[in-house]
């Protein structure tokens, strides 16, 4: 009898030691992750591509592509230079070939940015069509595998749901990001009701976007980022030649608003791709409305696709969190 319990003891233990190494597995594989960003209205977006930046160096996550929802002539150039610095000149860069917002940066970052720092491409026109750059890398990535994480303006999302089969795979829009996409974060909304930049910007991108997107989505709202101000340490860092670094250098003295740091609308999008919400946010699940004004309402529903985060680590811990990923140096140099 004594044997018997031995050892069914030695095979329980065996198979939770099994169960824990699986899961330790499965934990420590690098989250997926396609950026899609405006970069340039606000620079809330060079922050949190270093953020990302930061964390593919530490091996949390592949970064995929780094997409522009902005037509912008030094959006794509502005990208490729935080690419280029962070040891990653190759990383896949596209953009919108449709109608799309076109917007600058009024402090002059971006252009100084891309007067100043190496970068390969010329114009953000010169980039591949972001929908075929969406495609290509979804068709090749393991089902339900990739994490979009969306900055700007939902053009891309909108156009990319309603492109055809192709060269890389014989699904449609809708249905290639059902079978490839795991969720979808988005910087986007003012929750649960008001009127929020990002959407309003191309409101027909985004009711169309957001009415047809067929995984779930988490919305890191403009309430959240508001409230969370990073940048001070980042503009005083002890590195010469940084882009992030000169960003929040010329920026952030331009505003009164910005003299405790910027706001992190985007920053906390990043971290929600990377991490997930345990810990940082609880979430209300629903389902997100958009009216053609580009203002947004919220339907409380267990069953909807649609999550809002809401604070839950102190503000200040959240912003140190942040703001030390903003401060991360390129690996070689």
């Amino acid at each position: 009898m004594k044997l018997l319990t031995l050892t069914s003891i030695i095979i329980a233990t065996a198979a939770f030691l099994g169960c824990s190494s699986q899961k330790q597995n499965s934990v420590s594989q690098p989250v997926k992750i396609i950026f899609d960003t405006d970069f340039g209205p606000d620079y809330d977006d060079v922050g949190a591509l270093t953020f990302l930046h930061a964390m593919a160096d530490s091996g949390k996550i592949d970064l995929l592509a780094t997409l522009s929802c902005n037509k912008h002539e030094l959006v794509g150039p502005g990208i490729d230079v935080l690419n280029t610095y962070f040891g990653r000149p190759d990383l896949p860069i596209g953009s919108p070939k449709g109608n799309a917002v076109n917007l600058g940066s009024w402090q002059h970052w971006l252009d100084t940015l891309v007067a100043k720092y190496p970068h390969r491409l010329k114009s953000t026109n010169d980039a591949p069509d972001a929908v075929t750059v969406y495609r290509e890398i979804l068709a090749a990535q393991p089902d339900t595998s990739v994490t979009i994480v969306t900055v700007g303006f939902l053009t891309n999302l909108a156009d990319l749901l309603k492109s055809t089969s192709d060269s890389f795979s014989d699904l449609n829009g809708k249905e290639l990001v059902a079978k490839k996409v795991k969720k979808l974060v988005s910087m986007a909304g003012k929750l649960p009701t008001g009127r929020e930049f990002n959407i309003h910007m191309d409101s027909t991108a985004s009711i169309y976007a957001l009415q047809n997107w067929p995984t779930p989505v988490i919305f890191s709202g403009f309430e959240i980022g508001w409230e969370i101000r990073t940048g001070l340490r980042v503009m005083k860092m002890d590195v010469e030649n940084s882009p992030v670094k000169d960003v929040f250098k010329i920026s952030i003295p331009m505003a009164k608003e910005d003299e405790n740091g910027r706001m992190s609308w985007d920053e906390t999008a990043a971290l929600i791709g990377v991490y997930g919400t345990e810990g940082f946010f609880t979430r209300q699940k629903g389902m997100i409305s958009i009216n053609p004004d580009g203002s947004n309402g919220w339907t409380d529903d267990s069953t909807g696709l649609h999550e809002y985060v809401v604070q839950k680590m102190p503000v200040k811990e959240m912003e140190q969190f942040i703001e030390n990923r903003m401060m991360h140096k390129p690996v070689n140099k």
